[in-house]
C-alpha cells in the first residue's frame, strides 16, 4: 500500500467533507445490476492498462478537470470516480463539483479493494 504524506492526507480529508462517497461493494451491486452511470478511474493511463473496473474509461487525475466536459456535457449525469484507494478521486470529485457537476461520487478503498476482493476487472 502507498504511503501518503501528512498534508496530502490533510488535503483528502478536507474534501471528504464536501463530496458524496460509496463503497467498492455499492460499485460492483450497480455494476452487475447494469445501472446506467458514468464510471471514470481517474489513474495514470499506465495503471488503467494493467486492469480496471469492467465499463470503466479512463480519465486521469492530470487532465479530468481540463477535459470532463468535452467528455460529458452534461452537469447533472451522475459520474463515480475511482483511483487506487479512493484519494485521488475524492480530490477530482472535489474539483468536479466546484465545475458544477451536482452529481459526482467517488468510490471509497478504489482499484486496490476492488482487487483484493476478488471482483471482476478488465485489461
Amino acid at each position: 500500500m502507498a504511503h501518503h504524506s501528512p498534508r496530502f492526507l490533510q488535503l483528502v480529508s478536507a474534501v471528504r467533507v464536501n463530496i458524496r462517497e460509496c463503497t467498492v461493494d455499492d460499485i460492483h451491486k450497480r455494476i452487475t445490476a447494469e445501472e446506467k452511470f458514468l464510471l471514470f478511474d481517474v489513474r495514470e493511463e499506465s495503471e488503467f492498462a494493467l486492469g480496471h473496473l469492467p465499463g470503466a474509461r479512463s480519465l486521469g487525475k492530470g487532465i479530468i478537470e481540463r477535459d470532463i466536459e468535452v467528455v460529458v456535457p452534461d452537469c447533472n449525469r451522475e459520474i463515480v470516480l475511482y483511483c487506487g484507494g479512493g484519494f485521488r478521486s475524492a480530490l477530482a470529485a472535489d474539483n468536479l463539483q466546484k465545475m458544477g457537476y451536482t452529481n459526482v461520487i467517488s468510490m471509497d478503498g478504489g482499484f486496490r479493494l476492488w482487487n483484493e476482493r476478488g471482483l471482476p476487472i478488465e485489461t
